[in-house]
C-alpha cells in the first residue's frame, strides 16, 4: 500500500503484534517498579516530617544536605513541616530568601540554600 499501512495478514504486522506482548509486560515491570519507587519516596518524605515536627532532625542539615526521598520536594511542603510555621510564615520567608514556591529542595543555589538555613 502506498499510504504506509500495513494489512492485517503482512509480516510487518504480525512482528509488530508479537512485539506489543513484550512491550506490554515490559511496561507493566516498568510500571510495578516505578509505583514502588514512589512508595519509597512516599515513605521516606513522611518519616522525615514526623521527625522535623517532633525535633529530632534538624532543618538546617536536611536543607545542607537533602536526603535521597526529598530531593524533589517542594521548598514549601518541607517548611510546612515545621512547627509554628503555617502557610502565611513559610511564603513570608520564602519572598525575603528570593525563593519561588515552586522551587524544589535540589534545585536551590547555594546562594538560596545559605540564606534559607541562616534565617531559619
Amino acid at each position: 500500500m502506498t499510504d504506509g499501512l500495513q494489512t492485517p495478514g503482512s509480516s510487518d504486522g504480525q512482528a509488530a503484534a508479537s512485539s506489543g506482548a513484550v512491550t506490554s509486560s515490559s511496561s507493566t515491570a516498568q510500571r510495578l517498579e516505578a509505583l514502588r519507587r514512589a512508595n519509597e519516596i512516599r515513605i521516606g518524605r513522611a518519616q522525615l516530617k514526623r521527625a522535623l515536627a517532633a525535633g529530632s532532625v534538624r532543618v538546617s542539615e536536611i536543607l545542607a544536605a537533602p536526603p535521597e526521598c526529598i530531593k524533589t520536594q517542594k521548598v514549601p511542603a518541607l517548611l510546612l513541616a515545621l512547627p509554628k510555621y503555617g502557610p502565611a510564615r513559610v511564603a513570608c520567608l520564602l519572598a525575603q530568601c528570593q525563593i519561588s514556591s515552586a522551587k524544589t529542595l535540589d534545585g536551590l543555589s547555594e546562594r538560596q540554600r545559605g540564606e534559607l538555613i541562616g534565617r531559619l
